[in-house]
């Protein structure tokens, strides 16, 4: 079984982070909550079924949560149009399918976001399999969206990595016994994404790109998957 790799999307690979702290910032001020920016962003990576649980505590008033959901999409969907990759995400993705490697997409995103996604990245013609919130019933970072990326692309945990850029990503990959590489594109710092457990970070997509041109960049725990 030729190895495989799998990545988050949203911040990963296209620029988005920033963007949806913005729409749950604004849809959270909709509905009188005042949350600061900074925890918003730290909690960019988990689906919309478990951010307001992070941002306004487990023991919240849940009446509101459909309705700031609602507002925090309809407040991202204009930028769908004007989404952009991330520097050398559509290089890299094309970069690992050449060398022979199965590539999958794991995003918590809902299925109409995720094509917006997809249509920014512009890579399906060597995406092997691609899952979305719909596609598992818990989101990150519980490891649904990843076991289900590894069911639709057929690859075995032990033969793939996974590439993300918050600790929500390095958390459902563990769980599942995946190293993965953290990118601090999203924001989240090396430091942070080192400490949840990721064998490696680098700057963005171009950087790791760059990292796979050097394999000697790479620790051995990565490379014995890449090299077997």
């Amino acid at each position: 079984m030729a190895p495989g790799i799998l990545f988050d999307v949203d911040g990963t690979l296209v620029d988005t982070t920033y963007l949806h702290t913005v729409a749950w910032w604004q849809a959270l001020r909709q509905h009188d909550h005042d949350v600061a920016m900074a925890n918003i962003h730290r909690a960019i990576g988990m689906g919309s079924d478990k951010i307001l649980d992070a941002l306004l505590g487990p023991d919240h008033d849940t009446d509101s949560d459909d309705a700031v959901r609602t507002a925090h999409s309809a407040l991202y969907a204009p930028y769908w149009d004007r989404l952009r990759p991330q520097p050398g995400a559509v290089q890299l993705v094309r970069a690992c399918a050449a060398r022979g490697w199965t590539v999958g997409l794991a995003s918590s995103a809902a299925p109409p976001e995720f094509a917006a996604l997809r249509r920014a990245l512009g890579v399906d013609d060597v995406v092997a399999g691609a899952t979305n919130s719909g596609d598992a019933e818990e989101s990150k970072p519980d490891p649904d969206i990843v076991q289900a990326a590894l069911d639709r692309t057929g690859l075995a945990p032990e033969r793939v990595l996974f590439v993300g850029d918050s600790v929500w990503d390095v958390y459902a990959a563990a769980e599942l016994d995946i190293p993965c590489i953290g990118l601090t594109c999203g924001g989240i710092s090396a430091g942070e994404l080192r400490e949840a457990g990721a064998v490696a970070t680098y700057r963005d997509p171009a950087d790791l790109h760059a990292g796979l041109e050097r394999l000697d960049r790479l620790p051995r725990r990565v490379l014995d998957i890449l090299e077997s």
